[in-house]
């Protein structure tokens, strides 16, 4: 190739390298795909990314997955082929997230996971809450409350996340360990969300409490259903015989805690993971490289601290909805 072609074929290539990048400038959307908008913590978290991103002069849309794995990689190939500036993803579980990934590798457009977590794939940032430690946290606060009750030699029951989710093992496992320190060995059974809603854990928790007379604690892994749960303890008349523990957390969980109705929450700041996750996008997007990890901390909220955390809890916890 003499030197007149070869210097042709070099500006036909450099014209031709940057073709995704101005589309997704053009686009100057972020979107958030999410599990579902009707469990509060991913509605805090949507509203986070949408505060972090139109700080930063994007346009935002939060499009729901229904807690179905084909719908979110649906949602996936739409806007991707519609050339979005960047994707916040909460997969709806960790072992489907890498086809998403993947086809976002592909188009080349960043994505940062906004909890829950990925078995594997590329991504810009991994936003998350130390779930392991939270629950740890949940489950020493519970296994004291029983103590004092005299109540360790009683069972307790586990209504999960998926299990399938990294978060939903973390959480178990930092659960597990501290009812294993304090000796509260005997478990009701475990059962694992589907709907995530409260008539879902009505029934689990109702099943638990049937086939388990001696059941003394509940740890319920998420915000919203645990007021299912109560509902399941006041139905069997079991009210002051069974404790309460949760993760997450919604406005009336706040005044179940301050009333003693639930022990505590782990209660992860959702707003605040939001934000992090579009500061991410938007270093991506002007040329920067973001942490790898990024973790928010977990408030540990009791009846001892609730009203001292309060003003932290309704900006990043919840949104200020509160």
């Amino acid at each position: 190739m003499n030197r007149r072609s070869l210097l042709q074929a070099l500006a036909g290539a450099t014209l031709a390298m940057p073709a995704i990048r101005p589309a997704r400038a053009a686009a100057k959307e972020i979107v958030y795909l999410t599990p579902g908008l009707d469990l509060p913590f991913w509605r805090y978290l949507s509203k986070g990314i949408e505060s972090g991103a139109k700080k930063g002069g994007y346009a935002f849309t939060a499009l729901d997955s229904h807690n179905n794995a084909q719908t979110q990689l649906a949602n996936a190939q739409d806007v991707i082929a519609r050339g979005v500036a960047g994707i916040c993803i909460s997969p709806t579980d960790s072992s489907t997230a890498p086809s998403v990934l993947a086809l976002a590798q592909k188009a080349g457009i960043p994505v940062v996971v906004s909890d829950i977590g990925t078995n594997s794939g590329e991504y810009v940032s991994f936003v998350i809450s130390n779930n392991f430690e939270g629950a740890y946290g949940v489950g020493k606060a519970l296994a004291e409350a029983m103590k004092d009750k005299g109540w360790t030699g009683g069972s307790v029951g586990l209504i999960t996340i998926s299990q399938v989710r990294k978060n939903g093992q973390a959480r178990t496992a930092g659960f597990r360990k501290a009812m294993a320190e304090a000796g509260i060995t005997k478990e009701a059974g475990l059962q694992q969300m589907q709907s995530y809603t409260t008539d879902e854990t009505f029934k689990f928790a109702q099943d638990m409490l049937s086939a388990n007379p001696d059941m003394r604690g509940l740890f319920v892994q998420t915000d919203q259903p645990t007021l299912g749960a109560l509902r399941a303890i006041k139905a069997a008349r079991r009210q002051g015989e069974v404790l309460v523990a949760a993760f997450d957390g919604t406005p009336e969980l706040v005044e179940l805690i301050k009333k003693g109705d639930v022990v505590g929450s782990g209660m992860q700041q959702p707003f605040l993971m939001g934000q992090k996750s579009a500061e991410s996008i938007l270093t991506v997007l002007s040329g920067g490289k973001p942490e790898k990890q990024i973790t928010v901390p977990i408030l540990a909220v009791s009846s001892k601290n609730i009203d001292q955390l309060l003003p932290t809890i309704r900006e990043t916890v919840f949104a200020n909805e509160l």
